[in-house]
């Protein structure tokens, strides 16, 4: 049985970017997270151990938006391979990363950047 955890529109204040004003003045990103396993068992035993705990997601999400990164798509692949440490028993991993309030001309609520990986088992 594959189930599916999923963090939606978590929104953290961080400092990625190219251009050296995105580090100094920061934006809102959103995030949301898909992450698949067993967790059949889980369902029988009520014990946390046998499931993936969202709330270690989530500190992990917010521990990797600290660090600052130029693009995107590498803060994605650190948030992927420290979920892939952390729950080794996660076989598909979705991310996408939106940028609130991008540099560019136009009105738009963001720019995503959305990745998927399917884990070794």
């Amino acid at each position: 049985m594959t189930s599916k955890i999923l963090l939606e529109n978590l929104k953290i204040f961080a400092y990625h970017g190219v251009l050296p004003e995105e580090t100094i003045l920061g934006t809102y990103y959103i995030i949301n997270v898909e992450v698949h396993a067993d967790l059949w068992k889980a369902s029988e035993s009520d014990d946390l151990k046998d499931t993936i705990n969202y709330a270690v997601i989530n500190s992990i999400i917010h521990e990797e938006m600290k660090v600052p990164s130029k693009l995107l798509e590498h803060v994605i692949g650190r948030i992927f391979n420290r979920l892939e440490y952390a729950f080794p028993r996660i076989s598909f991993i979705r991310v996408r990363l939106t940028k609130t309030n991008p540099p560019m001309q136009g009105e738009m609520h963001g720019v995503s950047v959305e990745m998927e990986k399917q884990c070794n088992k």
